[in-house]
């Protein structure tokens, strides 16, 4: 092989490494807040994250899912530029939005939707031996209402008010993240713990499989006055026999879980995610249990009170599910 081939062979290999050197120094990075490790919104974030980086060799983008305290403490980091998407329930979407709930005073117009997931019914797991049958039973019982910021306390503060309760109300009122509450209650630390999540889900697998618990039914005139005031709310059927212990279908209520991300993220990002994830729709239903009845369409259109980001509207629009 003569010289100046050799040389040519050498300089094209170099710029080849230098393009990709260059390529990988210019990633851009973003992060989707998700919520506790043994909830739903942990893996799907995970699954989301996973999907776009298979590409990043097209698009540059890098994803990272980052456990959080949920819902509330998703938006408030968006809000802060601290992240760049985030995983919240649609009722925990509106409040941001419209300024309402725990976001009361402070309407955060620069959320904008993404696509609705999958519903998240309330769980409210009670030990067997409580004697525990209604919603009005917990009463002057031990009940964990959960973390602040997360939405199973949205859920729980949201129940409590349309009972007429507030902490007073139990005997001893915990605060746990999810993470910690199927431990605790099965250790006998408290007899209740609000919870919302997808079906199914670690925390209330763990619950009903290490020790007796059952989860309370919400339904009746309670549940169609509560869906009827509050429209981000729908009936939610939990299925028998999907945790130990609870053979018979149980009827609650319950948000829709919303990917949500802020109008100062690019609409090539957005775009990216979101093609990433509806180009490989039926891989994506078969990652969680949860996501498996997902409806690509819907998804586009349901629960979403914050406007769609400009770069969800151009792959939908290029999918012809809006106009």
């Amino acid at each position: 092989m003569g010289i100046a081939k050799k040389f040519t062979l050498v300089t094209a290999a170099a710029a080849a490494l230098s393009l990709t050197a260059l390529a990988q120094a210019e990633d851009q990075f973003i992060s989707i807040g998700t919520g506790g490790v043994t909830g739903v919104y942990f893996p799907v974030g995970g699954h989301i994250c996973g999907m776009i980086n298979r590409d990043r060799s097209k698009h540059g983008i890098r994803c990272s899912a980052e456990s959080t305290g949920g819902s509330v403490a998703n938006i408030n980091t968006i809000r802060a530029g601290e992240m760049d998407f985030g995983i919240a329930q649609s009722d925990t979407q509106a409040d941001a939005y419209n300024g309402t709930g725990p976001f009361k005073g402070k309407p955060y117009k620069g959320l904008r939707s993404v696509f609705s997931l999958h519903p998240e019914p309330i769980q409210i797991l009670v030990r067997a031996d409580a004697k525990i049958n209604t919603l009005d039973d917990l009463v002057g019982k031990r009940v964990n209402i959960a973390n602040p910021g997360s939405g199973s306390r949205m859920n729980a503060d949201l129940i409590m008010k349309e009972k007429g309760w507030d902490k007073s109300t139990f005997r001893i009122t915990a605060e746990l993240r999810n993470s910690e509450q199927a431990q605790a209650l099965c250790d006998g630390k408290f007899d209740a713990t609000f919870w919302s999540a997808g079906l199914p889900n670690a925390s209330t697998q763990e619950a009903t499989s290490t020790c007796d618990v059952k989860i309370l039914a919400i339904d009746g005139d309670f549940a169609a006055d509560f869906i009827q005031k509050y429209p981000a709310y729908s009936k939610v059927t939990i299925p028998g026999g999907m945790f130990m212990g609870n053979e018979k279908d149980i009827m609650s209520v319950g948000p829709l879980g919303t990917l949500v991300t802020s109008d100062k993220v690019s609409d090539e990002v957005v775009y990216q995610l979101t093609k990433a994830v509806f180009s490989n729709f039926n891989r994506f239903r078969r990652l969680h249990p949860a996501l498996n009845n997902l409806k690509a369409e819907d998804m586009a259109t349901t629960s979403l009170v914050a406007p769609l980001h400009p770069g969800a509207v151009r792959y939908y629009k290029e999918r012809k599910w809006i106009k």
